[in-house]
């Protein structure tokens, strides 16, 4: 770490000189802050995989460091509030636009500390938030040339399961035997806590809304590209195994319905009824859906193209033909009549 600069020194290229005093003395020991650490901040990808490259540059240096996060984003902190400012040598400010008052509130929190800030925007460097600290090196600013953005250097994490999540609160029709508010609460509360990245779908499909797909074949293009497919709807199932992807079905009407009848038609395993729906059951099938369930995904989606006359396009097809000799049923004893198989 450089010296801070003195009052009125010219600071980084672009910068105004910053004012303050050195920090205290003895070996250095860093508080990594950013807009992740503000209670009335947020926390983006980009500023955590910034904060990571920071971690990594300190590590390989050997200086020891504490990190700040918002109580909104991880409850059990550390927080700033718990930062003693005694306890450090500097403040590193992370990523992110350098202004406002809840960044020039660090200097008046960590006074004796030496400040600085890495990887930033200067937007007004007239800014009581930029002119507080002691060295800014920015990714941006006017008069300096831009540098990379920290993220785009961040250490390489294992990749994470991709799981369209198809959930209804709707289908009224079946009354009392709806479970689907719960279920989509139990559901979406589980998803929060499994290590995943989460893609929200529908099967709806729509002209000129881009939230939505407009063609069958642009849903399954998503589809086709998921590791799996958590959904409480027969056509979620449906459509995930068709796409050759797991689905951990959940059925969300009590005593079983039409998930349940296609899962047992497809004879997919990975299916949970309502009355059974705990975190253990869940993780089990997600467990099941990642490993084995990859390959019993593609059987199951080569099954559909190899016999496309399972399902009651052929029935429909014997009813229509002339020789049938019936005329659609409106009344009498013929109409509405459930027909059995194909």
């Amino acid at each position: 770490m450089k010296a801070p600069k003195t009052p009125g020194t010219p600071g980084t290229p672009g910068t105004p000189g910053a004012t303050g005093t050195a920090g205290a003395a003895g070996a250095p020991r860093v508080l990594l802050t950013g807009w992740f650490s503000f209670l009335h901040g947020e926390v983006t990808a980009g500023d955590v995989l910034a904060l990571e490259r920071v971690r990594e540059v300190l590590d390989r240096s050997g200086i020891p460091h504490d990190t700040a996060w918002s109580p909104g984003f991880r409850p059990d902190g550390p927080h700033l509030e718990d930062a003693d400012p005694a306890r450090y040598t500097h403040v590193v400010f992370v990523c992110g636009p350098l202004h406002g008052p809840q960044v020039a509130r660090l200097h008046e929190r960590y006074p004796d500390c030496v400040r600085v800030a890495v990887g930033v925007s200067v937007i007004d460097p007239r800014d009581p938030a930029v002119r507080g600290f002691h060295h800014v090196l920015p990714r941006d600013a006017e008069g300096v040339r831009p540098t990379a953005d920290l993220a785009a250097a961040a250490p390489a994490a294992p990749a994470a399961p991709v799981a369209g999540v198809i959930l209804t609160r709707g289908q009224g029709e079946y009354g009392g035997r709806r479970r689907h508010e719960e279920v989509a609460g139990r559901v979406t509360g589980w998803l929060a806590r499994t290590d995943c990245a989460r893609v929200e779908l529908d099967t709806r499909l729509a002209d000129g809304d881009w939230r939505l797909c407009g063609t069958s074949a642009q849903l399954q293009s998503v589809l086709a590209r998921l590791d799996v497919v958590v959904t409480d709807r027969l056509h979620g199932l449906v459509l995930a195994l068709r796409a050759g992807a797991p689905a951990l079905a959940v059925d969300p009407v009590a005593g079983g319905a039409k998930v349940t009848a296609q899962a047992r038609v497809h004879r997919w395993p990975a299916l949970v009824p309502a009355e059974r729906l705990t975190p253990e059951e869940l993780d089990r099938w997600w467990r099941w859906c990642l490993t084995e369930g990859r390959a019993a995904a593609r059987r199951r989606g080569h099954a559909f193209g190899r016999a496309p006359d399972r399902d009651q396009g052929g029935a429909l097809a014997r009813l229509l033909r002339p020789e049938a000799g019936t005329a659609p049923a409106v009344s009498g004893t013929g109409a509405g009549r459930v027909r059995r198989g194909g």
